[in-house]
């Protein structure tokens, strides 16, 4: 019965994002919505339908050449697509007159964590209300640039990525993202602030909002070890998820800009010198799902391209609209291959303590992830090389399975190049990163081995 009730949730998920890619689609196909010179074929309209779901940002088709109704109808699946992830398909769970089984209540726990309100109604209500007002806060901020940059219909535009950057989608009305704009701070640091933001997760804003906007003291829970009989309340304290999020996010962004200073200085030489850091900072940002560019990534150095691909597997935090594997994920990881676990596998961290499971979960995880991109991959190299005898190199079709899997969007230019089968593998390959790669992250309650009996112990030889 649970396991029932478990796969039940799993299709819902999974219908309500192919439902959506498809009305997505004919609406895009029947409607007046394409500008260009060519009809939209209803390949490159579902394409684009799932990319804007899923909340990728790979285009076969310049968004720029959609009429208003067609980037309007785009911007209307990148919103419904963001939040469908947790908002809609939590409040599936919680329909009225529906009792929220124990099954239900220990999904919702895998993205609210446990020390955090995990009502789902008022989960969706914040999730709802927090994106709402964060993105008319970015478009607020983004209209005056836009002014003084000479951009046409300056209110939609601004809305349009506003609402691109906080869902991490990565379209953008200009046609060619945001390269016109390298050097501009009025445009890059608020959608740079959009789609960091976007990606931390909204556990990750309610513990801050508890920490630091609600400082009054809560009462200590039952157990909880004091300092005297008198001391029976404090303050909230940060979760570890929040921790983690917060010191991995800020390691990588660092990292990733003094590594894109040092690989990047033959691409960035072609910037004004005050642009360059700008250019890196946001090159550093926009790989964990952002997907959008302000220099060329086919221009990118070797190293540059290698790092890239690594901050698209990597992604944002669980519970936010990012993609890819997670930041906790592989901070998990890392733990465990720098042999930071005692002789029981736990990890201490912040004064607490990481049980194994977790850590064997996250290796499980990326271990899955890793199959689904390497499937991927595959299958377009036999669709591209093997059978259409393309001239893409190997780095460019990497590039493209690794931006589709993270839900990135960023390209070397090949997208609207490939074959039919081509790009179906890359809507798979997105549908796959945005939908399985929740299903994936839920673990399933099956069946317990019950009695007493077991097989002896087995012996492998590892390395």
């Amino acid at each position: 019965m649970v396991r029932r009730g478990f796969r039940s949730s799993r299709l819902f998920l999974f219908g309500y994002f192919a439902l959506l890619m498809l009305i997505g689609a004919i609406l895009l196909k029947i409607l007046p919505t394409w500008a260009g010179e060519a009809p939209l074929s209803f390949v490159d309209a579902l394409f684009t339908s799932v990319s804007a779901v899923a909340v990728t940002g790979l285009i076969t088709v310049n968004t720029a050449s959609f009429h208003p109704l067609g980037q309007a109808i785009i911007l209307m699946l990148i919103q419904l697509g963001g939040l469908g992830v947790i908002a809609f398909s939590t409040l599936y769970l919680t329909q009225p007159r529906r009792r929220i089984s124990l099954q239900r209540r220990a999904i919702i726990r895998e993205y609210f964590i446990g020390s955090l309100e995990y009502e789902p109604r008022r989960i969706v209500r914040n999730i709802v209300v927090a994106t709402v007002v964060s993105e008319i806060v970015v478009a607020l901020l983004l209209a005056p640039a836009f002014a003084r940059a000479g951009v046409d219909r300056v209110a939609f535009t601004a809305l349009f990525h506003a609402v691109s950057a906080f869902c991490n989608a990565g379209f953008s009305t200009f046609a060619d993202s945001l390269e016109r704009f390298a050097g501009n701070p009025g445009v890059l640091l608020p959608i740079m602030a959009a789609f960091v933001v976007g990606g931390l997760g909204f556990v990750v804003y309610q513990d801050l909002y508890r920490r630091f906007l609600q400082p009054r003291l809560q009462p200590r829970r039952p157990g909880e070890v004091g300092s005297g009989r008198d001391v029976s309340r404090r303050r909230h304290v940060l979760s570890l998820h929040t921790r983690i999020v917060l010191v991995a996010t800020g390691t990588l962004i660092v990292v990733g800009f003094v590594a894109f200073l040092l690989f990047e200085r033959q691409t960035l030489d072609s910037l004004p010198s005050n642009a360059r850091w700008l250019a890196a900072l946001f090159q550093s940002v926009t790989p964990r799902t952002a997907g959008f560019n302000t220099i060329p990534q086919d221009q990118l150095s070797g190293p540059g391209t290698v790092l890239t691909m690594v901050f698209m597997f990597t992604g944002g935090a669980p519970g936010s609209i990012a993609g890819g594997v997670k930041v906790t994920t592989v901070f998990l990881i890392l733990l465990a291959a720098f042999n930071v676990t005692d002789e029981s596998g736990d990890a201490r961290l912040f004064r607490r303590k990481l049980p194994s499971q977790v850590i064997s979960r996250a290796l499980l995880f990326v271990t899955r992830a890793l199959l689904i991109v390497v499937a991927s991959f595959l299958l377009l190299t036999i669709t591209e090389l093997l059978v259409a005898g393309a001239g893409f190199t190997f780095r460019e079709l990497s590039f493209e399975t690794l931006s589709a899997f993270g839900t990135v969007g960023l390209s070397t230019g090949i997208t609207g190049s490939l074959t039919a089968a081509g790009k179906a593998v890359i809507m798979l390959t997105m549908f796959a990163g945005r939908v399985g790669i929740i299903s994936l992250a839920v673990p399933a309650r099956g069946r317990r081995w019950q009695g007493q009996i077991d097989y002896p112990a087995g012996e492998v030889l590892i390395g």
